[in-house]
């Protein structure tokens, strides 16, 4: 299938979509593209949880998103996504503990996104306590977080060093790939997603993983955190 040009619009059609703000790009951007989220330069398309902007702990160094110390809230991409691929590379300081989370909702009745939608772990292992917690290693990096632990804690790469994670989420199924290792497979909805989450700490969150449509968020949890190469493709 061909993107459509402008060339091939009518006039009033031209005029409704620039009236929107909305860019050719934009306007014809196709499922199955890639879409860099993040360009090493700008931080358009991101805002911090519940913000108008993004909050200036949140900083762009040596290319690099990075958080330089709490208070920056967890940072959220403008557009939801439901099923799609997405990439970067995450680079966690000493003791450090940060996550990946999706179809996060800004709703008014959750405190952040960690409460609306699941998280993909990201952690200094070696040294960070969280290591030690949940089940069955369930809390290390990579793991869906407080449901399914990795199945190889060796993907993982130590601490000031860069980690290339892969989140594909499709047709009710998910996966978390770390260093080009798939050790995560896992519902996002139906019975076996139920089950999981009633053996979670989230058993009690009302709507905790129910959107199947929502932002992406790039956790804040105190610690130093940096990540670049941003890209997704939708499903």
């Amino acid at each position: 299938m061909k993107l459509m040009n402008f060339r091939a619009l009518g006039k009033a059609t031209l005029v409704a979509l620039f009236a929107l703000g909305i860019s050719g790009t934009e306007a014809f951007a196709q499922k199955g593209k890639w879409v860099t989220l993040f360009d090493g330069t700008s931080l358009d398309g991101w805002h911090s949880w519940k913000e108008d902007k993004v909050l200036p702990k949140w900083k762009i160094e040596d290319g690099a998103l990075t958080l330089t110390e709490k208070g920056g809230k967890d940072l959220v991409t403008d557009k939801e996504y439901g099923d799609f691929i997405l990439e970067l590379e995450w680079k966690i300081s000493e003791g450090g503990n940060s996550g990946i989370i999706f179809h996060v909702t800004e709703e008014a009745k959750y405190c952040c996104p960690y409460s609306t939608g699941p998280e993909i772990q990201i952690l200094d292992d070696e040294r960070h306590a969280d290591s030690k917690a949940g089940k069955n290693g369930n809390h290390k990096a990579g793991s869906l977080y407080d449901m399914i632990p990795a199945s190889d804690f060796s993907a993982v790469k130590p601490a000031g060093e860069w980690n290339k994670a892969k989140v594909i989420i499709k047709k009710g199924k998910g996966e978390s790939w770390l260093n080009g290792k798939k050790i995560v497979t896992f519902p996002v909805n139906g019975p076996e997603w139920d089950k999981l989450v009633a053996n979670s700490k989230f058993k009690t969150w009302d709507g905790f993983g129910v959107p199947q449509k929502g932002k992406i968020a790039l956790q804040d949890h105190g610690d130093k955190v940096s990540f670049r190469n941003i890209r997704i493709k939708e499903l």
